[in-house]
């Protein structure tokens, strides 16, 4: 593929090596699969496990849901210290060790208290896997192909979703419409069934273990850490001897004052505090849009719309399927539309939807109508706020702390999901589905504008050169 590139100094057109380029992005975004199954599976598996632990207090529901959350935020904090320090790759292969090793610890669980351990200790690898995919394929990405490349771990969250719901309504598929509580409990669905549904991530985290030998370390990395040598001939491999020189200069540029250690203290200085602002405001509306719930309380939302459990995981399965062709929608369009506008889209398409969401709700509409206002609302956010949110806190801090800026972002992201999770069972009872999804239109509309007055457009343009602009902007 040959495409213009730009640096600080003229703009030249580069042949890349394409087969090189998205190997190394399949690969490291098989953390985003990882993510996005084992992020997802405890939605399916929550009939059964929940009547196997006799979990019957709210409270617990919704730990058990949002427990993960606790680890992903630990996951998201020593990311940005430890990548900084040890390099992107390692820390990717500790993540597949963790997924693997979590993954069959959930499933062998023989009390409620250790399957919470294997959750939170799960929740790390998804803190570590969500800071590092996205910031590892950021900076290996030419300019020109980095919104889609960026947006690949996006498409791999939603195949890992996908994926998950389907084993899911694969193993689940066959309970009785008129199943009793008592009855689920002593069947091998709630004895055996939703432990596979945990075990099969082993699978693709050994995949992701052994693939992460094959691909390089960070380039941009490697600079920061006085390895230029090997900076170079990395990105001799993607673009050519000229594209390797003229993107090493102006990694260096930006590098000048680099002190090697970083302080967390440097990303509250004035001219970081507006790219730190924009990344963890994007970071926390991602979450507070309100779709996650769809994703982790599946049941309840399509119980509430009156469909059996059997239909829920069909249900839950469609969900997973239009996230994934929508996705491709975004992979298609980000580098060229841009990011701004798709936020823009996301924001409003997603406040209309939850207030037309809400009213069905309050009317007491069922079936049909209640699956399609679901599905276009996880549409919406599958081709805008999904995979462009990671496009941007991914592009917008500067090379020399962008681990640590990473981590504050996707820290505040874990935060607000989090209280996302726990808070939606608790508020679905005291104030009903309508008026719950009111709330998640309100905070969309606050989104909406916040993003048409604030975000900056940022595509086609590389790393280097986005962070010039913020500077000279700042003078």
């Amino acid at each position: 593929m040959t495409a213009p590139v730009s640096t600080s100094d003229s703009k030249t057109f580069v042949n890349y090596n394409l087969r090189y380029v998205w190997l190394i992005t399949v690969t490291a975004a098989l953390g985003g699969l990882l993510f996005g199954y084992d992020w997802v599976v405890i939605g399916g598996a929550k009939p059964f496990f929940e009547r196997y632990f006799r979990l019957t207090d709210p409270s617990q529901v919704g730990w058990a849901n949002s427990c993960a959350l606790i680890g992903c935020l630990v996951g998201a904090i020593v990311a940005g210290v430890l990548s900084d320090r040890f390099g992107r790759k390692p820390l990717l292969h500790c993540a597949a060790l963790l997924f693997a090793a979590t993954s069959i610890g959930n499933a062998l669980a023989p009390n409620f208290g250790i399957f919470i351990f294997w959750r939170m200790l799960g929740g790390t690898a998804i803190g570590l896997a969500s800071n590092l995919s996205p910031m590892y394929i950021a900076e290996i990405a030419p300019a020109s192909m980095r919104g889609r490349l960026v947006s690949i771990n996006q498409l791999t969250i939603v195949v890992g979703i996908l994926l998950a719901q389907f084993i899911n309504w694969l193993i689940a598929r066959d309970v009785p419409k008129d199943a009793t509580d008592e009855f689920i409990m002593n069947s091998w669905y709630g004895q055996y069934g939703w432990r596979w549904m945990f075990a099969m991530t082993s699978v693709p985290a050994i995949i992701f273990f052994i693939s992460m030998f094959f691909v390089p370390e960070s380039p941009r990395w490697l600079a920061k850490n006085g390895r230029s040598k090997n900076a170079r001939e990395i990105l001799a491999k993607i673009g050519g001897t000229s594209y390797a020189n003229a993107a090493l200069k102006d990694i260096e540029e930006t590098l000048k004052n680099d002190t090697k250690k970083v302080d967390f203290r440097e990303l509250f200085k004035p001219d970081l505090r507006k790219p730190l602002a924009i990344g963890i405001i994007l970071a926390v509306f991602q979450q507070w849009c309100g779709i996650n719930v769809i994703f982790n309380y599946a049941e309840e939302i399509f119980r509430a719309a009156n469909y059996d459990i059997s239909d829920v995981m069909k249900n839950i399965a469609w969900t997973g399927s239009v996230n994934m062709a929508f996705t491709f929608v975004a992979l298609g369009v980000v580098d060229k539309i841009g990011r701004r506008p798709l936020m823009l889209f996301g924001a409003g398409g997603l406040a209309l939807i939850y207030l037309i969401l809400g009213g069905c709700y309050m009317h007491k509409v069922q079936g049909l109508p209640m699956l399609i206002l679901v599905l276009s609302a996880i549409g919406c956010y599958a081709m805008s706020l999904a995979p462009v949110t990671w496009v941007v806190i991914s592009e917008i801090f500067p090379n020399r702390i962008r681990g640590a800026a990473m981590a504050v972002a996707v820290t505040a992201l874990w935060s607000a999901c989090f209280l996302l999770t726990y808070t939606f069972p608790i508020l679905n009872r005291k104030l009903g589905p309508a008026h719950t999804f009111w709330i998640y239109a309100a905070i969309c509309l606050v989104g909406f504008t916040y993003i048409f007055y604030r975000l900056p457009e940022t595509k086609g343009k590389t790393l280097e050169q986005i962070e010039k602009e913020q500077i000279e902007k700042q003078l």
